[in-house]
C-alpha cells in the first residue's frame, strides 16, 4: 500500500507541475472547467498507470505474482470509480453546453453524405438512409460518386458528420479515409480493418494459416477453408480450444444453418453488438426464412438447451471477431475513425450440436438464401439497417446531449484530454470519444444486444491467449488498459439489475479477474445519470409503479404512418415516398403484369392491410392496362373494432402494347396464342404471316357470315415483319374468324332488332360487362352503371327493351347461404316475367371459369319446367383469368390453363347439343391474355369509366374493315379504316377492345334473323 501511495503522490506532484504551467495559459487556451477536467483525467490515469507499472515490475518469470499485481491494479480501478465517473459526467455536460452554444444551424446535427454507387437515387435503401438521417437532424446530400477531397473543396462540405458508402462506392471511400484524416465527430459506415480480415482472397483461411492462432481450434468449419496438401495434425487436438467439447442435443437432432447480423463499432478494442433477427434454414424447410433467433431456438430445442445454443452462438461469433481484430489490427489513419461502424453477416452451421461452427463471414448484410432475396431480403435488410442507424445516431431531440453531434466535438474532446508527457497514459481524444460512445450505446434502447465485451469463460480464455501471443507477457499497454476499462464499464451495467452483493461475471482477459463489487447508492446514482438525454437520471428504466394506462398506450398505433412501401419490380414513385404524402403515381411497361407490394409501418403496434380491412400485408397484384388503384390501410387493432388511421393510395399506370404506325409497306400477321402462355402445345405460337397478305377486297367480299359464335379465328395485325412484334401497329389489331365474318349491325338495325325483346343475363362480372356494352350500343349512351352483385332491371331503347341481370356465383357468401345456380336462375326468371316463349326472350349465361356442362343440364331442366324451351339461349364460354400468381385468390398453373381449354371445348359441344347459341370467349381472350384491365383475377377485359362531355368513348375509335362497293373497287389496296359511330355525350362508357369483340359477336348472334338486311362488315 505504501508503494501505491508513493506512486499516487509522485503522479500528483508531476501533474501539479504541469497544472501550474497550464494555469498560466488557461485564459488564452481554455476555460477553467475544461482545464480542471483535463487535469482530473490525467491525475486519475497517471495514478493507475504508475501503480500498474509498480505492480508489474516484479520478476516476469513469476506469473503468479504478475497475475496478483494485475488483480490489485483492477481493484484500484474499482476502488476509485467515482473519480472516473465524475470526470465523464462533467465531460458529458460540458460537451452538451459547447454543442448548444456553438451550433449555428438550429436543429441540425451536421451534414451527411450518401454515396449511392451502383444504386439509383430512387432505391428504397437510398431513401432509407436519407429519411433516417433527416429524422436524426442531419442535412443530407445524395450523390452517386464522390470523394472526400472533392467534398472538402466545396464550401461547408468538409464539416460533414456522416458518410454512407453504398455498394459501388466503398473503395473510393476507403482510399480517402486512408489518405485524409477523419475528424473525431465524423462517422463512416465501414471499418476497413474488419472488412479486410474477411473479404480478401484468404478470408477465413487466414485464421488457419496464421501461426499466432495455431492451436486455438477456432470453430471454423473445415469446408470453409481447405488448404491444398494439408495433413491432419492430431497434436492440435491437444491444444487449448475456444469452445467446449461439442455435446449433441440429445433427442433434438438439431441441424440448421443460421445467418446472424453483427454491428461492429470498434476494432481496437473490440466492441460489437448482435441483432436478434437472423436468417435460418433447417432440413425441414425448403428455403431460408427470417425469424427471431431466440424464438427459433426455443421452438426447436428444450427450455434448457435453447438459451445454451444462443449463448454458444454468441461466443463463437465473438471469438472469431476477436481473432479478426487481433490479426487485422488498425492502421494509424483508421484508428482516428472512432465513430466508424461495420455491419457483418456471419453464417454458422449447427450439426447435431448446440455449439455451431463458422461457415462464412461477409461484410454488409446478406439475404441471398431467401426464396425472394430481391424483395423479402431487401425489406429485412432495411429493417436491420434502420435499427443500426437509430442505435448509432441520437434522436433529433437528443443531439445536444450526445458525443458526436457537431464538428466542435473534436475541439471539446481535445480540451478534456491530451497527454502532457510522451510516456503518459492519459486518454487521447479518440479514446475519450470511444468511452463516451460505448457508455451511450450500453444505455441506448433498441434491438441490438451487446456481443463483446461480454462475460464468457470461453471468450476470457481466448482473450487471454490472444493477448499473450500478440502482445507478449507485458500486454499491449494502452490497448489492454482501454479494453479493461470498457469491460469494467460493461460489468457496471450488468450489476445494475443484479441482487446486492453479487459478483459480476469474469471478463474476457486474464488481467481482469474481478473482486466482488459493492453496489452502493453513489455508484448507482452516478451510473444512472450516464443515460444520454435522460435529465431525470432514471437511466431509461421504468419504475415498478408504471400505470396500466401507459402500458396500454404503448400497444396502440401512436404513429399511423408508413415507413416505406416496397415493390417488386421497384417502382419509381411520384412524388418520392415520404411518410407524410398519401397519394402516389407510378408507371410500368406493358410486359409488367404483376407487382408485389409490401408496406412497413413506422409504429410497431400499427398494422398494415392492402385494399381492405382484412387484406394481406404483402401481396402480388395484377396490373391491368391503364390505371390500377391500390389502397394501403394503416390500422389500429388494439381495440375490439379495428380502426383505419391512415390510407395511402398507389396509382399504377400500365402502358399499352408498344406500337409502330402502319407504313405503306406492311404484311398482315396473325396469331392464335402468345408464346408466353402456350395453351395448345400442338399449335404454333406468336406471329405468323398470313397467306396472300395484304388480303384483297375480292377475297373478303366472297366470305359469308359465320354460322356460329365459336367459329375458329385468330387475331390479325399489320406489321413490318412478323418475326418482331415490336414492328406492328397494335392499334389496328382485329379478330378475324377463319373463312367467315361476324356481321356488324348499324345502330338503327340493332335498335330495330332489340325492339320488344327481353334479355336476361346471369353470370359474373365478365357477363355483366357484355350487358353494359349492349346497353350502350343500343342507346348510344350509358346513363346508369353499377357493379351489381344482385338482381337489377333496366329499360333501354326508349323503353322498348328490358334487360335484367343476376350475379352468379355469389362467392362472398358462406356456402350454406349461397344460392345455387338453379335458385339464381329461377329468381331471375321470376323477376323478369312475363316472358314470351320465343326468341323474343333471350337468356345469356356464362362467366370466367365457373361454368361447366352440369350447369347446362340444370339450365335445360329449368327452362323445361318454366315452359321456356323456345327462347334464345346464348352460352358465353370460359375466358382467360386467374393465370397470374396473385395472393388471396386461386392461381392456375400452365397445366391448369391447358385443362381449361379442354373443359371449354366440352361446354361448347354440350351447348350445341341443346340447341343453344355459343360465343367462344376463351379463344378470343387466350391470345391476348396480357391485355386485361383492372381486377385481381386478371380476367376483366372491360372497364366502365365515367366520361366528361368532351371525351368520346374508346370503342367509337375502333377501326373496322368496311366491305362496300367502294372497297371492292380497290381490290388491290389495303382495307380502308373508318369510324362507324358518331360521338355523343354519354356519362359512362364501357372500354376494352377485347370485350368489344366478343360483345359484338353476341349482338350478331342475337340478330341473326336480321343479318340478311345488314351491311356486311367484319370485326
Amino acid at each position: 500500500m505504501l508503494c501505491l501511495l508513493s506512486a499516487a503522490v509522485g503522479a500528483a506532484r508531476e501533474a501539479g507541475m504541469i497544472g501550474r504551467r497550464l494555469w498560466a495559459l488557461r485564459r488564452r487556451c481554455c476555460p477553467r472547467s475544461v482545464l480542471l477536467i483535463a487535469v482530473a483525467i490525467c491525475l486519475f490515469y497517471q495514478t493507475l498507470v504508475v501503480a500498474r507499472s509498480r505492480f508489474k515490475a516484479t520478476d516476469s518469470n513469476q506469473p503468479n505474482k504478475s497475475a496478483e499485481a494485475d488483480e490489485r491494479f483492477v481493484q484500484l480501478l474499482y476502488k476509485y470509480p467515482r473519480r472516473l465517473i465524475s470526470v465523464i459526467e462533467s465531460l458529458q455536460n460540458e460537451t452538451a453546453n459547447v454543442a448548444r452554444s456553438r451550433q449555428t444551424r438550429a436543429g441540425l446535427a451536421g451534414r451527411a453524405l450518401v454515396l449511392t454507387g451502383q444504386h439509383v437515387a430512387t432505391a428504397t435503401e437510398v431513401q432509407l438512409y436519407q429519411r433516417v438521417l433527416e429524422e436524426h437532424g442531419y442535412s443530407v446530400r445524395v450523390s452517386q460518386f464522390s470523394t472526400l477531397r472533392q467534398d472538402s473543396s466545396q464550401p461547408g462540405d468538409s464539416d460533414w458528420a456522416v458518410l454512407i458508402c453504398l455498394r459501388g462506392s466503398e473503395k473510393s471511400c476507403r482510399r480517402r479515409m486512408k489518405a485524409h484524416p477523419l475528424q473525431p465527430h465524423q462517422r463512416v459506415n465501414t471499418i476497413p480493418a474488419m472488412t479486410r480480415a474477411f473479404s480478401d482472397a484468404d478470408g477465413l483461411c487466414r485464421f488457419q494459416s496464421d501461426g499466432r492462432l495455431a492451436g486455438l481450434a477456432l470453430p471454423i468449419i473445415p469446408s470453409a477453408c481447405v488448404q491444398p496438401g494439408a495433413a491432419h495434425n492430431p497434436a492440435k487436438d491437444q491444444q487449448p480450444r475456444l469452445d467446449a467439447p461439442n455435446r449433441p442435443a440429445a433427442g433434438h437432432g438439431f441441424t440448421a444453418t443460421v445467418k446472424t447480423y453483427v454491428l461492429v463499432t470498434s476494432v481496437t478494442p473490440l466492441t460489437a453488438f448482435i441483432h436478434p433477427t437472423g436468417l435460418v434454414k433447417t432440413d425441414s424447410a425448403h428455403d431460408s426464412y427470417v425469424t427471431k433467433l431466440q424464438s427459433f431456438f426455443r421452438k426447436l430445442l428444450s427450455a434448457d438447451a435453447s438459451p445454451q445454443a444462443l449463448r454458444n452462438m454468441k461466443e463463437v461469433v465473438g471469438g472469431v471477431l476477436l481473432a479478426a481484430a487481433m490479426t487485422a489490427g488498425a492502421s494509424e489513419s483508421e484508428s482516428r475513425c472512432g465513430l466508424c461502424f461495420q455491419l457483418l453477416t456471419l453464417t454458422l452451421q449447427f450439426n447435431s450440436s448446440l455449439r455451431p461452427e463458422i461457415v462464412q463471414v461477409q461484410d454488409e448484410l446478406h439475404f441471398e438464401d431467401l426464396e425472394d432475396p430481391g424483395f423479402e431480403g431487401q425489406i429485412a435488410k432495411e429493417l436491420i439497417l434502420e435499427d443500426a442507424l437509430n442505435f448509432l445516431l441520437p434522436a433529433r431531440s437528443d443531439n445536444h446531449n450526445t458525443p458526436s453531434t457537431s464538428s466542435e466535438l473534436g475541439a471539446v474532446i481535445t480540451q478534456y484530454s491530451g497527454c502532457v508527457r510522451t510516456n503518459s497514459a492519459c486518454l487521447l481524444p479518440n479514446e475519450v470519444l470511444l468511452l463516451l460512445q460505448f457508455l451511450w450505446q450500453l444505455k441506448k434502447p433498441g434491438p441490438f444486444e451487446l456481443l463483446y465485451p461480454e462475460s464468457s469463460p470461453a471468450l476470457s480464455h481466448l482473450q487471454r491467449c490472444l493477448d499473450q501471443r500478440f502482445h507478449g507477457a507485458e500486454g499491449s499497454g494502452k490497448g489492454v488498459l482501454l479494453a479493461t476499462l470498457l469491460d469494467w464499464v460493461r460489468n457496471q451495467t450488468d450489476v445494475w439489475g443484479a441482487p446486492a452483493g453479487t459478483t459480476p461475471p469474469a471478463c474476457g482477459c486474464h488481467i481482469c479477474r474481478q473482486a466482488p463489487l459493492k453496489r452502493g447508492a453513489p455508484l448507482e446514482r452516478y451510473f444512472s445519470r450516464l443515460r444520454i438525454g435522460d435529465p431525470e437520471g432514471q437511466g431509461g428504466r421504468s419504475s415498478p409503479e408504471v400505470s396500466q394506462n401507459s402500458l396500454t398506450e404503448k400497444e396502440r398505433c401512436s404513429d399511423p404512418h408508413l415507413r416505406q412501401v416496397y415493390t417488386d419490380p421497384p417502382l419509381v414513385l411520384t412524388p418520392p415516398f415520404s411518410p407524410w404524402v398519401k397519394e402516389y403515381r407510378a408507371e410500368v411497361p406493358f410486359d409488367v403484369v404483376t407487382v408485389r407490394i409490401r408496406a412497413e409501418p413506422v409504429g410497431r403496434h400499427c398494422q398494415v392491410h392492402l385494399d381492405e380491412r382484412r387484406g394481406p400485408r404483402t401481396a402480388n397484384y395484377p396490373v391491368g392496362l391503364g390505371n390500377s388503384r391500390i389502397s394501403v390501410l394503416v390500422m389500429d387493432e388494439s381495440e375490439p373494432e379495428p380502426v383505419v388511421m391512415t390510407i395511402y393510395t398507389l396509382n399504377i399506370f400500365r402502358e399499352s402494347r408498344p406500337s409502330l404506325p402502319m407504313f405503306d409497306e406492311y404484311v398482315m400477321c396473325g396469331f392464335v396464342q402468345d408464346c408466353g402462355l402456350v395453351v395448345q402445345p400442338d399449335q404454333p405460337c406468336g406471329l405468323e404471316p398470313l397467306p396472300g397478305s395484304p388480303i384483297s377486297g375480292k377475297t373478303q367480299a366472297s366470305l359469308g357470315p359465320c354460322s356460329s359464335g365459336d367459329a375458329p379465328g385468330r387475331w390479325v395485325v399489320p406489321c413490318l415483319s412478323c418475326s418482331d412484334n415490336r414492328t406492328c401497329d397494335w392499334r389496328e389489331v382485329s379478330w378475324r374468324p377463319d373463312g367467315c365474318y361476324h356481321p356488324l349491325l348499324a345502330r338503327p338495325q340493332l335498335q330495330n332488332c332489340m325492339m320488344g325483346r327481353k334479355v336476361l343475363f346471369i353470370g359474373d362480372s365478365t357477363n355483366r360487362g357484355m350487358m353494359y356494352y349492349l346497353m350502350e350500343r343500343v342507346n348510344a349512351t350509358l346513363d346508369d352503371w353499377d357493379k351489381a352483385h344482385d338482381t337489377v332491371v333496366y329499360h333501354v331503347n326508349e323503353g322498348r327493351t328490358l334487360i335484367s341481370y343476376s350475379y352468379y356465383p355469389q362467392f362472398w357468401l358462406e356456402k350454406a347461404r349461397r344460392p345455387t345456380f338453379e335458385q339464381a336462375l329461377e329468381q331471375l326468371i321470376k323477376r323478369s316475367r312475363p316472358l314470351e316463349n320465343s326468341p323474343q326472350t333471350v337468356l345469356v349465361t356464362g362467366g370466367v371459369q365457373w361454368l361447366n356442362t352440369n350447369h347446362l343440364n340444370i339450365l335445360h331442366e329449368v327452362l323445361k319446367r318454366e315452359n321456356l324451351l323456345n327462347i334464345l339461349v346464348v352460352i358465353k364460354s370460359l375466358g382467360m383469368g386467374f393465370h397470374l400468381p396473385v395472393d388471396g385468390i386461386r392461381s392456375l398453373s400452365l397445366r391448369g390453363v391447358q385443362d381449361l381449354y379442354n373443359v371449354n371445348e366440352d361446354i361448347l359441344t354440350t351447348a350445341k347439343l341443346y340447341g343453344f347459341e355459343v360465343i367462344d370467349t376463351f379463344r378470343i381472350t387466350m391470345g391476348r391474355y396480357k391485355e386485361f384491365l383492372q381486377g385481381k383475377c386478371a380476367c376483366h377485359f372491360h372497364e366502365v369509366e365515367k366520361l366528361t362531355f368532351s371525351e368520346e368513348p374508346l370503342h367509337r375509335k375502333m377501326k373496322l374493315f368496311r366491305h362496300s362497293e367502294e372497297s371492292r373497287a380497290r381490290a388491290g389496296e389495303p382495307p380502308t379504316l373508318q369510324d362507324p359511330w358518331s360521338a355523343s355525350n354519354s356519362p359512362y362508357h364501357v372500354k376494352g377492345t377485347i370485350n368489344q369483340v366478343y360483345s359484338e359477336v353476341l349482338l350478331s348472334r342475337l340478330c341473326w334473323r336480321s343479318r340478311k338486311n345488314a351491311t356486311a362488315r367484319s370485326l
